[in-house]
C-alpha cells in the first residue's frame, strides 16, 4: 500500500492540539496533537486539578457498578452518545460507561462499510497514546519498588541521550524533556506513509529522534514527544532485564485481568474482530478520501501507542488509572494525582481536565479516550475507527460534509464530551485546530 504524500508538518508541533487530544498518530498536513493549551506546566494558580487524591485512591469499588446500569440512567447516556457519534466523522464507535450503579455500553454504526458489518461493542482496537499511560504505570510500579528514581537522569540507563545527564525521568513522563519527537522527522514521515506496513525497531526511533535539535533546555517548557515515551520503554528493559511487553504482562496486565490487552509487534496479526479503520493522514492534498489502515504496522509507536484493547478491558483499567487500585500503592498514586500543573493538564503519564483524568489515543485510523471522573468513580470508553476530525477546523484534514458550525474535535473526543454532559460533569477540551 502506498500512500501519495510528502509531509508539510509531523506531529510536530505535536505538543498543539487540544489538550488531552494528544496521540502518537501521524499527522496530516495540519499540526500534530498536543496536550496542554500552555507551553509550559507552570503554576497557573487555580485550583489543584484532582480536588483530593486521597479521597479518590481510598474509594471503595462498588460492586453494582458491574450490573446494568437502570434504564432512566441508560437511556439518557444512549441519547447524548447517538447525538455525538452522529456529529463525528466516524464510520462506527463504541461507548461504554461504568458508574457506582451500573455499566452502559453500545456500538454505533458500521465496523466495515464495505461489508455493512455493524459495528460491536467486542471489537478489539489500536488505541494509539492511551499505551503511554501503561508505560508510565510500569515505570511509577518499578520507582515505588525501588529500582529507579523519578529524578534518576535518563543519561543513567540511555547513555546516548544528548544532554541526558540534566534529563530526568520525571521530565520524559510530563513531556518536558525537551527531546524532539522523531515524528518530527520529515524523512521519517515520508518513510511510514511511503510504506505504512513496514517495521521498525525502538533502535530505529530513538536513532532518529535524538538526532533532532533539543526543543528547549530540560524542564523549561512542556511539548508532547513520542521520544519520550520510547526512552520510558529502554529504561524499563534496562532496568529490569526483560522485554517490556513481558514486564507489562507480569505488571499490569495479569493482575487486572485484561485478557484482551497485548501489544501486538509487525509479524502478530491484529486481534479479530476488529474493525476497519479509516483516515485522511497521508493522502494528497485537496483529496478527501479516506484510506483504510487496517493493515498498517504499528511497530513505529511502540510503548507510545502500539496496544491493542477492548471496552470492557478499559473500562477495568480506566478506573485503576483514576484511582491506582491495583496498579499503584496509594503513595505513589497520590503522587501521579498531585503532578498535574494546578488548572489541569499533563502530568505523569495522564493527562487531568476538571477532574477528569485518562489520555486519549490515535493510530491512523483510529481514535480512543479513555477518561475517570475524579469526581463521582465512573469511567468512560469511547472507541471510534476513524480520526477524521469534523467541525470547524482551520488545519485539520476533514470531510467534506463536516458540519462547519461545531468546534473542530477527533472523533472520540466528540463522543465523550457529549457523553460527560449527559453525567453532569462536562469534559471541555481545549479547542483544536
Amino acid at each position: 500500500m502506498r500512500i501519495q504524500t510528502r509531509l508539510a508538518t509531523a506531529l510536530a508541533t505535536a505538543g498543539l492540539l487540544s489538550l488531552l487530544t494528544a496521540c502518537v498518530g501521524a499527522p496530516s498536513k495540519a499540526p500534530g496533537p498536543t496536550i496542554s493549551p500552555s507551553a509550559a506546566p507552570a503554576s497557573s494558580g487555580t485550583a489543584a486539578c484532582v480536588a483530593d487524591p486521597g479521597a479518590v485512591v481510598a474509594r471503595q469499588f462498588s460492586q453494582a457498578a458491574k450490573e446494568v446500569l437502570p434504564s432512566a440512567e441508560s437511556d439518557k447516556l444512549e441519547a447524548a452518545a447517538a447525538q455525538g457519534f452522529v456529529d463525528a466523522a466516524s464510520e462506527g464507535a463504541v461507548v461504554a460507561v461504568r458508574s457506582p450503579g451500573g455499566t452502559w455500553q453500545k456500538s454505533y454504526g458500521l465496523a466495515d462499510p464495505a461489508t455493512k458489518t455493524p459495528m460491536t461493542t467486542g471489537v478489539y482496537q489500536r488505541v494509539g497514546s492511551v499505551t503511554k499511560t501503561f508505560t508510565g504505570t510500569v515505570v511509577q510500579q518499578l520507582v515505588q519498588d525501588g529500582q529507579l528514581e523519578l529524578d534518576d537522569p535518563i543519561a543513567n540507563y540511555v547513555p546516548e541521550v544528548p544532554n541526558g545527564a540534566a534529563i530526568t525521568v520525571r521530565m520524559l513522563l510530563n513531556m518536558t524533556s525537551g527531546i524532539a519527537s522523531y515524528t518530527l522527522d520529515e524523512k521519517f514521515m515520508d518513510e511510514l506513509f511511503s510504506d505504512p506496513t513496514k517495521t521498525w525497531t525502538p533502535d530505529q526511533l530513538l536513532a532518529t529522534g535524538l538526532a533532532l535539535p533539543p526543543l528547549f533546555a530540560p524542564g523549561e517548557q512542556f511539548n508532547y514527544s513520542n521520544t519520550n515515551f520510547i526512552l520510558l520503554g529502554r529504561v524499563v528493559e534496562k532496568v529490569t532485564s526483560k522485554p517490556f511487553e513481558q514486564v507489562l504482562d507480569e505488571l499490569i496486565l495479569a493482575p487486572l485481568g485484561l485478557d484482551a490487552t497485548s501489544m501486538p509487534g509487525g509479524s502478530d496479526p491484529y486481534p479479530v474482530p476488529h474493525a476497519q479503520g479509516f483516515t485522511l493522514q497521508g493522502t494528497a492534498e485537496g483529496d478527501a478520501t479516506p484510506v483504510n489502515t487496517s493493515g498498517w504496522n504499528p511497530t513505529w509507536a511502540w510503548t507510545a501507542g502500539q496496544m491493542v484493547s477492548t471496552v470492557d478491558d478499559l473500562l477495568v483499567y480506566g478506573r485503576a488509572l483514576g484511582t491506582g487500585q491495583g496498579l499503584l500503592n496509594s503513595e505513589a498514586q497520590i503522587d501521579r494525582l498531585s503532578s498535574f500543573p494546578d488548572g489541569g493538564g499533563y502530568g505523569l503519564a495522564v493527562g487531568c481536565i476538571a477532574g477528569w483524568v485518562g489520555h486519549t489515543g490515535e493510530l491512523p485510523g483510529y481514535n480512543t479516550s479513555v477518561f475517570y471522573d475524579t469526581d463521582t468513580d465512573i469511567t468512560v470508553v469511547v472507541l471510534a475507527n476513524s480520526d477524521i476530525p469534523s467541525g470547524a477546523c482551520d488545519e485539520s484534514k476533514t470531510l467534506p460534509d463536516t458540519v462547519q458550525t461545531l468546534p473542530c474535535m477527533d472523533p472520540a473526543t466528540r463522543i465523550f464530551t457529549a457523553v460527560s454532559v449527559a453525567l453532569d460533569h462536562e469534559f471541555t477540551p481545549a479547542p483544536k485546530q
